[in-house]
């Protein structure tokens, strides 16, 4: 690669190439350089009027240039240099390749106010390549008229790479070292310590030639790989090999040496021999490693679901930890209310007795106050006509205040005690079951009839487990026969309880099954459930694969166009199996167009007439005008399609032989218009045709 770099240079900077464009003569130049030595020249002074007008050959050769247009410096977005005519002249500079290159030139003063000077006349971009002269002329687009040469660019960035890589051991087995010196007879780059463990400079090896990793890198790419020789006679080659001593030997070496009495075999069939052990062995070593990343694999996932378990299971003991501290929340607000309820128990006798002794003694002390009043009484007829009623009255009070009077109906002390001894003992208890029970099969899922059904060619099913089930279900499987009471099949895997399934037949019976799935395994399946498709089918045209110039509207059932070519628009349905009939009614016809219908394969040609290619199948004439309705019958049973034209039919069959899954199909342009109708009845000529076959 060295000797090819200056081929890799440019020829106006003498760097490596950047960003190189190719030019019509198949030379290269940086964009950057073809930008700095573009030329902006007035129109008069153009490569083509040169030769027009007949005047003599530059320096430059100007070639096919009537193949190139001119353009001005206006819409180039590049400054311009000096014309050739108006300019001074500029002596060239050469560049690092020793390619001439003329500078830019200085830009001229500006005229003063006052002068009326001319237009300046039109100027055209020229680019002339320094390698072979020749004047090339830029069109609108500029140098982005030019393409680049992205081979050439990979190639320099292969080299500069290959080139500024360091050169390392081949010997260490992790993070390889930059090589010391490299072995010219065993072909191999060391490092200072490998040189040192694996080539040392005694016996043997002391012979072989130790240089520079440079040095040797040039040697090994210049020099052919030489043929080993023996170490014994350095004039002979290995030719054949000592089974005992396990080495390759020299034919002097059997004659003379140590090798002469010992078994040897020729040197290729062993290399051979030895090359296939080894591939075997390395195959082994392959198997091994290769379990050994599945396994690596594996135990980077299961770190992972270490991870997320560990949080979900922290979450799920958290909740039962709340769980417990809510329950025994609970029961402590219940227990404060019983002792809230003793409370005002008590509070309520005391005040009782309160109130009612403090009425008594009320009434004792009046007593007491009057007989004292009595006492002082010095009258003694007065006296003892109310003495002996005061005497019993006084008795009648004492007793009263008798046995039990004045003691507390209720004790201050709370005659409870709670028993929260086999809690604390449980909750001390409270511990890990390690060994887990393996659940049960989840029970069959029951399907839900009411949200079960058919639009068109799909069906919708809806699903559940039992509602008394405490079993773990991971997913479902939902299965579907196929319209003729065939075998079931697997259409849906996952742990979603609704599904949708498109793409079935039309006017067909399905049977669908469900079933339940954990890390035991399968539950029996649910209850079958017949569903049947639509007789007709009710579609629109479908936005998503049409091409981008057709225009919908009413819902996407009628379109028109807004370019003058011809755009196709398919249906949403397609059709693989039985009887189907739409009609097309013309909305707009105007100059004469072309509007096509029929059928078309999915991948149909969208920017070209129905029926241009081998995937469409289609009506383009007979009749059709403003007003008209275009009928399409499909008949996959008989493989044919039919037409017909304000209920006319065109012809007995236009196709025959349809086989495979087509859409309702129309090509137009922005001078039709058409509207779709669909969900209708087999038209009456079919029909009848139909019965007296």
């Amino acid at each position: 690669m060295e000797e090819m770099e200056e081929e890799l240079k440019c020829p106006v900077c003498g760097s490596f190439y950047r960003e190189p464009i190719i030019l019509p003569c198949s030379h290269n130049l940086c964009q950057a350089c073809a930008r700095n030595i573009l030329v902006q020249t007035p129109e008069a002074e153009s490569p083509q009027s040169r030769r027009a007008s007949g005047s003599a050959a530059s320096d430059y050769d100007y070639l096919d240039l009537d193949k190139m247009s001119l353009y001005s410096e206006a819409d180039s977005g590049y400054g311009s240099y000096g014309g050739f005519a108006s300019a001074p002249t500029t002596p060239c500079q050469k560049s690092p390749n020793g390619v001439r290159v003329f500078p830019p030139a200085a830009p001229l003063p500006p005229p003063p106010p006052s002068a009326l000077a001319p237009p300046p006349p039109p100027r055209s971009a020229c680019l002339t390549c320094p390698q072979c002269h020749r004047s090339l002329g830029l069109d609108e687009r500029g140098l982005r008229g030019f393409p680049r040469n992205r081979l050439l660019e990979a190639v320099i960035d292969r080299y500069q790479q290959g080139r500024a890589a360091a050169l390392r051991c081949q010997l260490c087995e992790k993070a390889p070292k930059e090589a010391a010196v490299m072995c010219e007879q065993c072909d191999v780059f060391y490092c200072e310590p490998c040189r040192l463990r694996c080539h040392p400079p005694r016996g043997p090896l002391a012979k072989h030639r130790l240089v520079p990793p440079a040095q040797g890198r040039v040697s090994r790419r210049l020099s052919p790989r030489k043929i080993s020789t023996c170490t014994d006679h350095e004039l002979e080659n290995h030719s054949m090999y000592c089974v005992q001593c396990k080495s390759p030997v020299c034919y002097q070496c059997l004659e003379e040496g140590k090798h002469s009495s010992h078994e040897v075999k020729a040197l290729g069939a062993m290399w051979k021999l030895h090359k296939s052990q080894l591939s075997q062995a390395l195959n082994g070593l392959s198997d091994r490693a290769k379990e050994a990343k599945e396994f690596l694999v594996q135990l980077r996932n299961m770190v992972q679901q270490i991870q997320e378990n560990s949080v979900e299971f922290e979450a799920c003991l958290v909740a039962q930890c709340d769980a417990l501290i809510d329950a025994l929340n609970r029961r402590k607000a219940q227990l404060l209310s019983r002792v809230n309820k003793e409370h005002e128990h008590k509070l309520k006798v005391v005040r009782d007795q309160i109130s009612h002794c403090t009425v008594k003694l009320r009434q004792t002390t009046g007593l007491m106050e009057y007989c004292l009043e009595v006492i002082k009484e010095n009258d003694p007829s007065g006296f003892l006509q109310i003495s002996d009623a005061l005497i019993r009255r006084v008795h009648l009070t004492e007793d009263q205040w008798g046995k039990g009077t004045l003691t507390p109906r209720m004790t201050t002390d709370f005659d409870l005690n709670l028993d929260n001894a086999p809690l604390l003992q449980s909750i001390h208890q409270l511990d890990f079951v390690q060994m887990k029970v393996s659940s049960p099969v989840p029970a069959p899922p029951i399907l839900q009839l009411e949200e079960c059904c058919t639009h068109n060619n799909s069906a919708t099913l809806s699903w559940k487990q039992p509602p008394l089930s405490t079993v773990q279900v991971e997913g479902y499987i939902l299965e579907l026969d196929d319209g003729n009471g065939g075998q079931f099949r697997e259409v849906y895997v996952g742990k979603e309880t609704m599904c949708t399934v498109d793409g079935l037949h039309f006017n067909s019976t399905y049977s669908a099954r469900v079933k339940a799935f954990n890390k035991t395994g399968v539950s029996p399946y649910s209850k079958t459930l017949v569903l049947q498709t639509s007789e007709v089918a009710w579609f629109s045209f479908d936005p998503s694969s049409a091409h981008a110039d057709i225009i919908f509207s009413n819902d996407n059932l009628t379109v028109t166009c807004n370019s003058y070519d011809d755009r196709v628009v398919l249906g949403k349905t397609g059709f693989s199996k039985g009887l189907h009939y739409w009609e097309l009614s013309i909305d707009r016809y105007d100059n004469h167009p072309d509007p096509a219908f029929g059928v078309a394969r999915i991948d149909v040609l969208k920017d070209a007439m129905l029926g241009k290619d081998d995937k469409a199948w289609a009506i383009t004439e007979g009749g059709i005008t403003k007003g008209a309705t275009v009928g399409v019958l499909l008949d996959l049973t008989r493989r044919t399609l039919t037409f017909s034209i304000n209920e006319d039919q065109q012809g007995p069959v236009a196709f025959e032989n349809l086989e495979g899954l087509f859409f309702p199909a129309v090509s137009l342009n922005r001078n039709v218009q058409v509207t779709l109708h669909t969900g209708l009845p087999v038209p009456e000529f079919y029909a009848s045709r139909s019965a007296m076959q």
